[in-house]
Formats: C-alpha cells, sequence, structure tokens
C-alpha cells in the first residue's frame, strides 16, 4: 500500500480526514497526495482569468488545510486538479496507482439524516478505488478487529481484497466473516472463495433481508473496530449507492468504513 488519496473541499472536516490518512500512512510507509478538484470554464469570451483564479483558490484551500496538519515525515504532496471529480479522481489514478482512497462522510453543509454526501456517495459509485470513509471527528488507531459483510461468497481475483489483506498483514487484524444470506441469494453465492477464508479468523451466517440488516443484527456481538463491506456492479450495495447520497437510514456507522471494489 504505496499511495493513498485524500480529495478535500471546502469543509471543515478536511483537516481531520487528512490528519487521519496521515497518520494511516505513517504505519503503512505510504505517500499521500492530496486532491482539490476546481471546474474549469470555457475560455471563450476572456473567462481565462476566471480559471486562473479558480486554480490559485484550490491551491489555497489546500494549503490553507495542509498547514493545520501534522505531517509526521510523511511524504504529503499536494494537487489542485481541474474537471468534475470523478474524471480528476480517475485521471490522477492513471498517472498514480492509487491503493486507497480515504474520504470524510459528507461536508457539513449537508442535512444531518444524511450519512454519505452527494461527493463521496459519487466517488464511491463511480471510481474502482478501494475506500475508506472516516466517520467525522475520528482519529486514526490501529484496527484490531475488522467486520467484513457480503452476502456473495465469490472472490476470483486477489485483488480486490488487496486492503483488506495488507491491514491483516500489517496490522495482526482479525477478521469476522458475516455471510448474509438474503432472500435474492443463489447457490453460487453461498459459497465462500478460499482466498477470503485464508484471510479469516471467524465465519458466521446470517439470514436477513439485506447486508446492512445482518451488519445491525451482529455489530454489537463482534465489537469491531472497522467494518468492510463490497461494492460490486450488482447488489445492495450497488443500489445503495446509485443515487449518490446516502441517508441514515438506509446506512449507517460510526466506526471507519472499508469498501472493497469487487468485478463480478
Amino acid at each position: 500500500m504505496k499511495n493513498i488519496l485524500v480529495p478535500i473541499g471546502a469543509s471543515e472536516s478536511a483537516v481531520n480526514t487528512l490528519q487521519y490518512a496521515i497518520d494511516f500512512a505513517k504505519e503503512v510507509d505510504a505517500n499521500v497526495y492530496v486532491i482539490s478538484v476546481f471546474q474549469e470554464f470555457s475560455r471563450v469570451g476572456g473567462m481565462s482569468k476566471v480559471n486562473t483564479l479558480l486554480k490559485e483558490e484550490s491551491e489555497n484551500q489546500i494549503a490553507t488545510v495542509l498547514k493545520k496538519v501534522d505531517h509526521k515525515e510523511v511524504s504529503v504532496i499536494a494537487h489542485p486538479i481541474k474537471g468534475e471529480i470523478v474524471d480528476g479522481v480517475t485521471r490522477f489514478n492513471n498517472h498514480v496507482p492509487v491503493d486507497l482512497m480515504i474520504l470524510s462522510p459528507r461536508s457539513n453543509s449537508v442535512r444531518e439524516e444524511v450519512y454519505l454526501g452527494r461527493t463521496s456517495g459519487k466517488l464511491v459509485k463511480d471510481t474502482n478505488i478501494p475506500i475508506l470513509v472516516v466517520p467525522e471527528g475520528a482519529t486514526f488507531s490501529i484496527p484490531k478487529t475488522i467486520l467484513m459483510a457480503f452476502k456473495n461468497g465469490k472472490f476470483s481475483s486477489k485483488k480486490g481484497l488487496e486492503p483488506l489483506r495488507k491491514m491483516i498483514g500489517l496490522f495482526d487484524v482479525t477478521l469476522h466473516l458475516l455471510h448474509v444470506e438474503t432472500p435474492e441469494q443463489t447457490e453460487a453465492m453461498k459459497k465462500v472463495s478460499g482466498k477470503l477464508e485464508k484471510l479469516s479468523t471467524s465465519y458466521k451466517q446470517s439470514e436477513n433481508a439485506t447486508t446492512y440488516q445482518g451488519v445491525l443484527e451482529h455489530f454489537q456481538s463482534f465489537q469491531p473496530d472497522m467494518i468492510c463491506v463490497v461494492r460490486r456492479k450488482r447488489g445492495f450495495f450497488k443500489k445503495l449507492w446509485e443515487k449518490n447520497v446516502v441517508m441514515k437510514n438506509e446506512f449507517f456507522t460510526t466506526k471507519p468504513l472499508l469498501i472493497l471494489r469487487v468485478q463480478d
């Protein structure tokens, strides 16, 4: 895990999220890349000056955040990037392969009942990068127990599990698997990949309407430091994040949320 990406906006949570990423990077010996995306206007009609001002504003925004964090001798590299957020992150990932993206769940401007705001939701939905969603105000601590909830036990590639494998190896994490059997589950989904079984300490099956309900039912018994879910092309979490914004009554956790990207 060498490259961690932290997109920041104008919200007050940007400083906390970046500090969490730096503290995390310190433990895994990774670089931290900080980006602030600004929308560039057409250069027709003398808009070049406006674009210059927008870039400067983005640079100043990053600089303000960087002054408020402790770098802890971690390599922190800042880039203002023009364009739309998903396109900007995708282009950056093409030049600098990102192993993990760390996000705050929402900006301070959205409603209290929202868990995942529009920008974070778009990045979860439309990028192929593993994501760690950091609770507002959280400080980094090494996770000792991770609860991974899923309904499809098929993991054909090691790549999708790589962030989880790295954390287990570096932090000596105990991984508990929660295999949630839902009404639409097929027989193939009930089989668990050997790649995942090798990483785990325990395995439990549960019958619930959704994966999230399975997490709610068994959260107290596991008392995890982190929750891990899977974002596939199809399935519960794909449907959950179709609309970008996720309400707290649909999904919510006060623990860091690791979202793996797995191809079906």
